[in-house]
């Protein structure tokens, strides 16, 4: 599994309500934004950045589509801003979202969320309604507290949040391996080592204290919502995804067997491919 070249791409600064300047690149054939195609927007998870999402860009599965990616603040090439407090109300994550959304002129796209994502996806439903959006994509995703809900890696994400360097490293790289089930390629572990290394230890620890509690919101969702769910994952159990399954009205479970915490890494064909016929079918709907 190397890491694909991805095709041209658009490149933009967002800003969002509070000031904050957002990396942002989107993917498909121009006309960007009309509306003639239907749009994906994905969003990537703790301490990662939107480079994690190369094998869905460069997929000829989902080259029909406009997908775009982005760095949520405090990761890869957005703005760190230093105060805890820019990365706590539901408010600010969710007007990230609505910005990138609107920086691209996308009209209802399918959120795609990865792991600390489903609390940001949970924060722009709880603020802006699902008018729009067509469609939810949950990736072994985190939208509740309970300790049965978590896999064996909490001791090393708080390790993450050390200001010991030394500490720090080992733990981002201990964590890193065992979000997956399988044996990856130096390459793609090293770009995702990498892209972890830029977030500071204090934007870490500002985003793990967040509680999530949206069990209420997910029971009142009126849009398709996919689950999708390493069934090896260490990080967030499965689960977790069942109970997102059960308490969303007609989302659907796919399990993925012998498959750690990022299936889109791990099975990349298949998930594209699953993701795609999704894409579809809600833009039939719309």
């Amino acid at each position: 599994m190397s890491v694909l070249k991805p095709p041209a791409r658009r490149t933009a600064r967002v800003t969002t309500p509070d000031g904050i300047g957002i990396a942002a690149e989107a993917f498909g054939a121009e006309p960007f934004g009309t509306g003639t195609r239907p749009g994906i927007v994905f969003i990537h998870g703790f301490s990662q950045s939107s480079l994690c999402w190369s094998r869905q860009t460069a997929s000829p599965f989902l080259s029909d589509f406009q997908m775009v990616t982005y760095d949520f603040r405090g990761h890869g090439a957005s703005d760190k801003p230093e105060d805890p407090a820019r990365y706590k109300a539901a408010e600010l994550w969710a007007g990230e979202v609505d910005a990138v959304i609107r920086a691209f002129g996308l009209e209802r796209p399918v959120l795609v969320g990865w792991s600390y994502a489903g609390r940001i996806i949970g924060d722009y439903v709880a603020t802006y309604g699902t008018k729009g959006i067509s469609g939810i994509v949950f990736v072994d995703a985190v939208t509740a507290n309970e300790r049965r809900f978590y896999g064996s890696c909490n001791r090393l994400m708080r390790l993450m949040c050390s200001p010991d360097v030394a500490e720090n490293i080992t733990a981002s790289r201990a964590f890193l391996r065992r979000c997956f089930a399988n044996p990856i390629p130096q390459p793609l572990f090293e770009l995702l080592f990498g892209v972890n290394m830029l977030v500071p230890h204090h934007i870490r620890a500002a985003l793990f204290d967040r509680v999530a509690d949206y069990d209420a919101l997910n029971r009142t969702l009126d849009v398709p919502a996919l689950v999708v769910q390493g069934a090896l994952d260490e990080v967030v159990a499965p689960a977790m995804a069942e109970h997102i399954t059960e308490i969303v009205p007609n989302a659907r479970l796919d399990l993925y067997e012998g498959v750690g915490h990022a299936p889109f890494l791990e099975a990349p064909e298949r998930f594209n491919a699953a993701l795609a016929a999704f894409v579809r079918e809600v833009a039939g709907k719309a």
